[in-house]
């Protein structure tokens, strides 16, 4: 259903050309993208993940049409620079990907280098040490392999019917959100592998498969295009941490890559990055440890207003839902976030 409302928002923004009459008020001085996965399409109806994954021919797409509409692709840095001074003569859109997933440098950087625009990989420094497991991705591999799932959740016991794609889905989206809301993030993570390990799920092997290696992300660190930024150490929801365990994972993550790397690391963007996982708390944090920016997961584009809240920027998501260049206009142009967003320009609270 939300899906369905998404898309005839799209559908209706473009068709009555709201989006362009719009967008000299709404579309701000600039955006910052946010991606996960680039890679080709992949076969089969149950894909819940799906949103987080574009094609290659998609982000061409993109950038052809940033290139045409002669908007600057900068850094994190240069962006940094415009917020602050007030450098706001061109609009700007920044790239950038969340977890550092092997298929950004085997699909996107080629694209992105043939463009020569920059972008920022945000490693949650756990991910290339092979010391976490993406618990989205066993959940959906569990479902993808049973007729039925049975997973313990708060102390209660679900049983769901899983047999076609439709019942499949079902089940995802109910025990995901149902997982988001534990108390304890280290619940998420015993309930996801008792139910992948009943389902001969690996959940190292996927993972480890999925994620670059510091190797990898060290030689992408030495091409002046990149900017690698820093995702905490263990991809926490830190709204449900202490505030003491929120702070080293900021400052323990962003060491980590440091030492990698060999040079400072300045820019975040918080894990799952909601409402409900990033708050004023967490930008106060990030502030207070030194960071230039950081990114959440709240829709918008960038405002002079957010010159205030570098550490509360909102992103647009490339959703791989809506890989449709109109969508895209109407994303771009602000106006749909700004009916999301109730006309609000800044949402740092």
């Amino acid at each position: 259903m939300r899906s369905t409302l998404i898309r005839l928002g799209f559908e209706t923004l473009y068709r009555t050309s709201a989006y362009a009459a719009l967008q000299p008020l709404v579309q701000g001085v600039g955006a910052v993208l946010m991606l996960h996965h680039v890679r080709p399409s992949r076969v089969g109806e149950f894909q819940p993940n799906r949103l987080l994954e574009v094609t290659p021919e998609y982000l061409t797409s993109i950038l052809e049409r940033l290139e045409a509409a002669r908007v600057d692709v900068i850094t994190l840095d240069e962006m940094h620079r415009r917020m602050v001074e007030g450098d706001f003569a061109r609009r700007f859109v920044c790239i950038t990907f969340d977890d550092g997933y092997r298929d950004n440098k085997e699909w996107a950087y080629p694209i992105l280098s043939r463009f020569s625009v920059p972008f920022c990989i945000y490693v949650p420094s756990a991910f290339p040490e092979h010391r976490c497991r993406l618990w989205w991705l066993a959940l959906e591999l569990a479902i993808a392999r049973s007729d039925t799932v049975k997973i313990e959740i708060g102390g209660r016991t679900l049983a769901l019917a899983c047999a076609d794609a439709a019942t499949k889905c079902a089940a995802f989206r109910k025990l995901y959100w149902q997982l988001r809301a534990c108390a304890d993030e280290a619940e998420i993570h015993r309930a996801v592998e008792r139910l992948a390990a009943e389902s001969g799920v690996d959940m190292v092997a996927e993972t480890d498969g999925l994620c670059m290696g510091w190797d990898e992300i060290k030689t992408l660190a030495t091409d002046p295009l990149v900017t690698i930024g820093t995702h905490t150490v263990n991809h926490v929801m830190l709204a449900k941490a202490s505030e003491e365990e929120a702070r080293r994972e900021l400052l323990d993550g962003r060491r980590a890559v440091e030492a990698q790397i060999g040079r400072p690391v300045e820019h975040l963007a918080y894990p799952y990055g909601g409402r409900d996982t990033a708050a004023e708390r967490e930008f106060r944090l990030a502030a207070e440890l030194g960071f230039k920016t950081a990114v959440t997961t709240r829709p918008g584009v960038l405002f002079q207003a957010h010159r205030r809240h570098m550490t509360a920027l909102p992103r647009l998501s490339l959703n791989g839902e809506y890989q449709d260049m109109r969508y895209f206009d109407v994303l771009f142009s602000g106006a749909a976030t700004a009916v999301a967003n109730g006309f609000r320009r800044v949402d740092a609270a």
